[in-house]
């Protein structure tokens, strides 16, 4: 007589990420775990008081160009901060627990220390260009495009100017300071991955690329040809190969470097005595073979 184990439910399949974006192929090239943890797990992370007044600075660089030319100035640029708070509050009310303190003591002065460092840096990008002389043709501009391979490339780009002559120039804002030279290769890893979508989806190859760091007041400038986007391109696709990999296999490694320290994951982390989240391989194993009697 034959019998057989009772069947277990079908194990879910880890999802194969169907697009990456530079802070996603970033975070893999940085750390595959962390690139699990974000992508796959979805563990949550605690928002940081640097990212969201980067994100509150974009903001009002992106709404003051809705004012005419004449009209966009620092002080308009500044008045424009407590509205964007409030805006970006109400889409993340979590982002309000930044300034929370024990019965609220100092909290308010906290926040207004805080906004007053968003003023700064707003009225520093003043120094470095000048809006009531640009015209963007495209402001927060969501860009995709799929590669002969079928790898999807999708990103946010700050700013896109072009000029009469109908050349192309990628403008990205950084609210910290321009890395040393020796550290610059990520940033400009960005701006070629933009490059890349906008000359295969639009068949332009960007005159100019364009770093404007507002924590330091300086502009980094690239101009790339087309040998720069075919190496990325091929970089991107075997970076695909690798998470396309890990994704089947369950193999994501840890890359400890210095960046471990600012990691929210660190509980999960074995290189911090922490364990991952159980792993759903998307290669089920094969049923075991029926017991005889």
């Amino acid at each position: 007589m034959s019998t057989s184990p009772a069947s277990s439910a079908p194990t879910p399949a880890a999802p194969t990420p169907a697009s990456l974006s530079p802070s996603r192929a970033s975070d893999f090239m940085q750390c595959p775990l962390l690139y699990r943890f974000r992508v796959i797990d979805k563990l949550p992370e605690k928002p940081s008081e640097a990212a969201t007044r980067g994100t509150l600075v974009h903001a009002v660089l992106e709404r003051l160009f809705d004012a005419p030319a004449v009209e966009r100035t620092a002080p308009r640029a500044k008045a424009l901060i407590p509205g964007q708070w409030d805006r970006l509050l109400k889409s993340r009310p979590e982002l309000g627990e930044l300034f929370a303190q024990d019965g609220e003591s100092g909290s308010g002065e906290r926040l207004a220390r805080w906004l007053a460092q968003a003023e700064e840096l707003v009225e520093r990008w003043f120094s470095l260009e000048d809006p009531t002389r640009l015209e963007p043709a495209e402001r927060e501009m969501f860009v995709e495009t799929e590669l002969e391979s079928g790898l999807r490339l999708r990103g946010v780009i700050d700013r896109v100017d072009v000029a009469p002559t109908g050349e192309v120039r990628i403008v990205d804002y950084k609210t910290g300071k321009a890395p040393r030279p020796e550290y610059a290769e990520g940033a400009l890893f960005q701006m070629t991955f933009y490059a890349l979508v906008v000359w295969r989806l639009k068949r332009v190859l960007p005159r100019r690329l364009q770093l404007v760091y507002l924590g330091s007041g300086e502009v980094v400038t690239y101009d790339p040809v087309e040998a720069d986007l075919k190496r990325v391109e091929r970089k991107l696709l075997a970076l695909w190969d690798a998470i396309r990999e890990a994704t089947e296999t369950g193999d994501w490694r840890p890359r400890p470097t210095k960046l471990c320290g600012w990691c929210d994951h660190q509980a999960f982390c074995p290189e911090f005595g922490g364990t991952p989240p159980v792993y759903p391989l998307s290669v089920r194993p094969p049923d075991p073979a029926p017991e005889t009697a």
